[in-house]
């Protein structure tokens, strides 16, 4: 797979038209085997702002690994809407191939000039709108009828590469691309010393983690975010039926209410409670929706979810603690159950708490507000 990455974080671009970008993607609508989908469509001609260079990922069809992915980009506030996809409603960050992009300069002019080509690179053997469609699905489940949907999502780990975590390239990256600031990049690195030690097995996690905490706790900040529920496995996790709807407004409960809901595998009715939506409690934020229904990644069909599953405005997971994955751009929404959140009287204005990240005081690094 070629690098050939040119774009940065906060590089500004004009999405090619429609015939430039169908002219890149094979008949299946993909190039290097990553899908344009029709949602994607409708940016065509539209100018926005690189958030990150996906020069990297993570893996959620199979080991949540991080994956190296060629001259790719995120752009602010784009997601996929579903609307293709059965209606999916995870709202995934779409990805952009350099090759479906113009970059604009200071002044406002189109540079068309991106990995050294006058304009977009013909590696497919050309595509039609029809194709973009039908590439949204395969063969239906032969059991059930079901569709099987294909999405840039499903296709991570063949639009990928293997990533160690432990190539350094990777953070080199991180930082010159602009997706990572340095004090962010070295409190990541530290707290990912700090927590490995904790799991050598050699009799420091116990003390290590009470030092973490008891540091937290001195400068305001959060206890360590690797810990479990308390309800014994097995037994039934508790829940509440709030009816939250799209702009309600919530407060994230404490990191230790919450994991008096989940049980020792860190799970309320079968969802986890993640590390990385630690640095949320406590915050004030905005319902964006319930979600109902996904497209499993792993099989490609929709699958329902019973209880409900709730999705903040602007949460977002931001890899701060991931021991294979440190500083994936992706920007996943965390999912919420409603035991998680108190419902706000309506009309507060919402005051939100930055995320931290937490670092004992002995590593000598500030949080980052």
């Amino acid at each position: 797979m070629r690098r050939t990455h040119q774009l940065k974080a906060g590089d500004l671009v004009e999405v090619r038209s429609r015939e430039e970008i169908l002219a890149t993607l094979d008949r299946h609508g993909q190039l290097e085997a990553l899908p344009f989908m029709p949602e994607m469509f409708q940016f065509c001609g539209r100018r926005f702002r690189v958030s990150k260079r996906a020069h990297k990922t993570c893996d959620t069809v199979n080991d949540y690994k991080g994956r190296r992915m060629n001259a790719t980009v995120h752009l602010e506030g784009l997601r996929c809407d579903g609307a293709a996809h059965g209606g999916c409603q995870a709202g995934c960050l779409l990805y952009w191939k350099e090759a479906w992009l113009r970059r604009v300069d200071a002044s406002d002019r189109v540079q068309v000039r991106i990995s050294g080509r006058e304009t977009a690179p013909a590696d497919g053997h050309g595509c039609t709108d029809a194709d973009v469609i039908a590439g949204t699905q395969r063969a239906p489940d032969p059991a059930t009828g079901e569709p099987v949907y294909v999405c840039q999502t499903t296709q991570v780990p063949a639009a990928t590469e293997t990533l160690a975590w432990w190539d350094l390239s990777q953070y080199v990256e991180d930082y010159t691309s602009g997706n990572v600031g340095f004090a962010r990049m070295a409190s990541g690195m530290m707290f990912r010393t700090y927590d490995n030690i904790i799991h050598l097995g050699i009799g420091l996690g116990a003390p290590m983690r009470w030092l973490y905490d008891k540091s937290q706790r001195i400068r305001g900040g959060r206890p360590y975010p690797g810990r479990v529920g308390t309800i014994p496995r097995g037994e039934r996790t508790p829940t509440v039926k709030a009816e939250l709807q799209p702009g309600d407004l919530v407060r994230v409960k404490s990191y230790e209410a919450i994991l008096a809901t989940c049980d020792e595998s860190g799970r309320n009715r079968g969802m986890t409670f993640d590390a990385e939506m630690v640095p949320y409690c406590g915050g004030t934020f905005q319902v964006l929706k319930t979600v109902t229904q996904i497209v499993n990644e792993q099989t490609g069909k929709m699958q329902p979810i019973a209880n409900p599953c709730i999705i903040l405005d602007g949460v977002v997971c931001q890899s701060r603690y991931s021991a294979c994955r440190l500083f994936c751009p992706r920007s996943v929404y965390p999912y919420w159950r409603e035991i998680w959140l108190e419902k706000l009287p309506q009309g507060r204005e919402a005051e939100q708490r930055s995320p931290v990240t937490f670092i004992p005081v002995t590593l000598g690094v500030q949080p980052e507000r």
